[in-house]
């Protein structure tokens, strides 16, 4: 088993009226090292280039699920950590699975850039 993480195209939790069959919705997730652009009509977004001068992005609504390893695809996803602070280490939580723009896309361009996901903004 692992966790799936499906960014939503709700930016408000408050627009959310009922919770899901499976999983939950969660929010509050910062971005670090990059900024996310949000999808059109029922596509999901994608992990983008940090926007100068926004340090610390407010990810939007995410769907966690749990399901079998050997159905999940890691083409076109990051495999991005999750940390309670910015000084990782010891308050590493788990890893969400984000989508890139592409799955031709190379996940080593977020890892050079440190991208990682915040429960606290700096």
């Amino acid at each position: 088993m692992m966790l799936m993480t499906t960014v939503t195209n709700t930016r408000d939790p408050a627009e959310i009226e009922a919770q899901p069959e499976n999983g939950a919705y969660v929010h509050g997730f910062f971005m670090n090292g990059a900024s996310w652009e949000m999808g059109r009509g029922p596509d999901e977004g994608n992990l983008m280039d940090m926007i100068p001068k926004e340090l610390a992005p407010e990810l939007p609504v995410v769907h966690v699920t749990a399901i079998l390893k050997s159905e999940h695809s890691k083409v076109g996803y990051y495999e991005c950590p999750v940390y309670v602070t910015s000084a990782r280490g010891g308050n590493f939580i788990f890893k969400a699975w984000l989508k890139m723009e592409s799955d031709e896309a190379d996940p080593r361009r977020w890892i050079l850039a440190g991208m990682s996901l915040l429960l606290q903004p700096e």
